[in-house]
Parts: C-alpha cells; structure tokens; sequence
C-alpha cells in the first residue's frame, strides 16, 4: 500500500512539473486562471503540494 501511495505521489509530482515548472510564464499564467475559474484551484493545489511532499 505504501509503494502505491509513492508511486501515485511520484507521478502526480512529475505530471505538476512536466505542466508547471516547465512552463513559460504566459503557460503559467492561463494554468492558473483556469484553474481558478473552474473552481479547480482549491482542491488541486493542495493534492499537488502534498503529493511532492511525499514524492521527496
């Protein structure tokens, strides 16, 4: 169970980075206004955060 746990954090944590550190900062910018917009922002920030907390 806790290797799944691992794993699932790992590739949550690559996908954020592929998706946001790898961006340009308009990227960023239309990334984070749809996630506002579609109300995505509250439940996706934190599931990413804590994915590369457990992910490190």
């Amino acid at each position: 169970m806790a290797g799944l746990i691992k794993r699932t954090a790992q590739a949550i944590d690559d996908m954020s980075r592929s998706i946001w550190d790898d961006s340009s900062q308009t990227e960023k910018a239309v990334v984070a206004v749809l996630l506002i917009v579609t109300g995505l922002a509250l439940p996706v920030v934190p599931i990413v955060i804590l994915a590369r907390i457990i992910a490190n």
